[in-house]
């Protein structure tokens, strides 16, 4: 009893110190700070992000909440007008997250995506090997279109049965540090699967929007360039992976004799394929052949054109650009999901509004806040001014900075949301690129990949904390394991975007 009297005022103390923290450390900045003479509003805009990164990190207020601080802050402190500000909210990238979301709840509504995991594991095999291979491929796959939390809370009761059926046959302790390895599989490939899609997680959705917004004379980045780009990426840090928590925790002498019956029961369970499911997996793979097929797709001296340009527009100036983008497929197909009927009249649409409860609404206001508080950025100076602070690193080899950009990153989001930080970070990397003469893309693209790339801590991403959640694994498991895969996912990173991403984005 006397510890929990001595914790709690102790801890009451430090979400005290962390909301006000924000408030009071913005407040001495704007009082005793002066970046550049003559322009106060650059050092109300640090100010400003000062106190949003207090709130971010610490998430002593919703995370939504702190992102709707631009909008009354901007136009009170002469950065932004208020109708220019509330603009940020909104925009293509927010409607194709809401689109692809859409799709995904109607997936899980019908069970799809647990036929689809199932289907992946039981084809790949089930010895210990084969079983880490399975059950990190569906993870992946999954969380390429659907939410990494979302796959994470599907793969863990599969896997908890996985590790039951072995400790009946073998004992707890023979399989303890199996199924320490199999969790962790599991959420390390939810979270490397999102880095193949641009709506696999949200970092990639937010640099697509910054770039945009910070070089608007710069050609779009369309779903099929990313994919084109991550995706073998993603393959290679998927393999070594699998290959690390093979070596560490497979290798222990034990021949697992896994009941395959296990996997196949709950696919029959599952009954045949429905009505249902079948028009939604339709749904789901002409989506994501739409947002493939969309723009050009270039290779090597050929290339093949997207369906987009049937709706090209020309301007007065004799610019071309597609009327349509990534936003608008999204929203087309998932709007059909509330128009098809289900077999069963009693259930409704194949997705009607109530399963939208579960929504995340607050990502969208997230999104929208990190958008504003890039656009302040910018349009206070804040940018230029903090990226001729770095301009010593100019001299650098460009493969050390995109290391250590990676490594920076990798290690920054192991304690901060990777949404807020890379809302943060992206600006002011932009502008160092312009600054020292280096394409952005080479800097802005490696924070975004190593944003999703944090495995050491529980609270680095909610699949971490999911499968923590099990009680099966303590956390110096996951610090031994995350520790070396956050250092080698930064190295194969800087590697992959340093000497292949020039051909994929120029």
């Amino acid at each position: 009893m006397a510890f929990f009297q001595i914790a709690q005022p102790t801890d009451r103390f430090k979400k005290l110190l962390a909301f006000w923290g924000g408030p009071l450390s913005a407040i001495i900045i704007s009082l005793f700070v002066e970046l550049q003479h003559g322009q106060p509003e650059v050092t109300q805009m640090l100010a400003i992000a000062v106190w949003m990164a207090i709130w971010w990190v610490t998430e002593i207020v919703p995370l939504a909440v702190t992102a709707l601080l631009p909008v009354v802050l901007f136009p009170l402190l002469h950065i932004m007008p208020g109708q220019e500000v509330a603009t940020k909210y909104i925009n293509s990238v927010i409607f194709l997250f809401m689109g692809g979301f859409m799709i995904a709840i109607a997936m899980q509504r019908w069970m799809l995506h647990k036929r689809i995991a199932l289907l992946i594991i039981d084809t790949l095999g089930i010895s210990p090997k084969r079983l880490y291979l399975g059950f990190m491929a569906a993870s992946a796959f999954l969380s390429m279109w659907i939410s990494n939390t979302a796959t994470a809370m599907m793969m863990l009761p599969i896997a908890l049965a996985v590790i039951t059926n072995l400790e009946e046959q073998l004992s707890k302790e023979s399989v303890s540090r199996f199924g320490i390895g199999l969790l962790l599989a599991i959420a390390y490939a939810a979270s490397i699967g999102g880095v193949a899609t641009l709506i696999g997680t949200p970092p990639n959705m937010i640099f697509k929007q910054i770039y945009a917004m910070q070089f608007e004379t710069a050609p779009e980045i369309s779903f099929s360039q990313w994919m084109l780009f991550a995706l073998p990426l993603t393959l290679l840090l998927l393999l070594i992976t699998w290959g690390f928590l093979v070596w560490k925790f497979c290798f222990n002498g034990i021949d697992f004799n896994v009941d395959q019956g296990l996997f196949q029961q709950q696919r029959k369970s599952l009954g045949r394929m429905k009505y249902e499911e079948k028009w939604v997996l339709v749904i789901f793979a002409l989506t994501a052949l739409l947002w493939l097929t969309r723009s050009d797709l270039i290779i090597g001296t050929f290339t093949f054109p997207g369906w987009g340009n049937w709706f090209l527009h020309t301007t007065a100036t004799g610019d071309s650009f597609s009327l349509v983008d990534d936003g608008t497929v999204a929203i087309g197909m998932a709007l059909l999901l509330f128009f098809l009927p289900a077999k069963d009249p009693a259930n409704g649409k194949l997705l009607r509004w109530e399963d939208l409860r579960d929504f995340p609404w607050g990502i969208l206001w997230l999104f929208g806040g990190g958008f504003a508080l890039a656009a302040g950025v910018m349009a206070s100076g804040l940018s230029e001014c903090l990226g001729s602070h770095f301009a010593f690193i100019e001299n650098w080899p460009p493969l050390l900075i995109t290391l250590f950009i990676c490594l920076g990153m990798t290690f920054l989001t192991e304690f901060t949301s990777n949404t807020a930080s890379t809302q943060m970070i992206l600006p002011i990397l932009a502008t160092l690129a312009v600054t020292i003469h280096v394409p952005p893309m080479w800097f802005m693209i490696p924070a975004t990949i190593a944003a999703s790339c944090a495995f050491m801590l529980p609270v680095a991403t909610p699949p971490n904390a999911i499968v923590f959640g099990s009680e099966r694994l303590k956390i110096s498991d996951m610090t031994k394991s995350g520790i070396f895969l956050n250092l080698i996912g930064a190295v194969i990173t800087a590697l992959y975007v340093y000497f292949l991403g020039r051909l994929f984005f120029e």
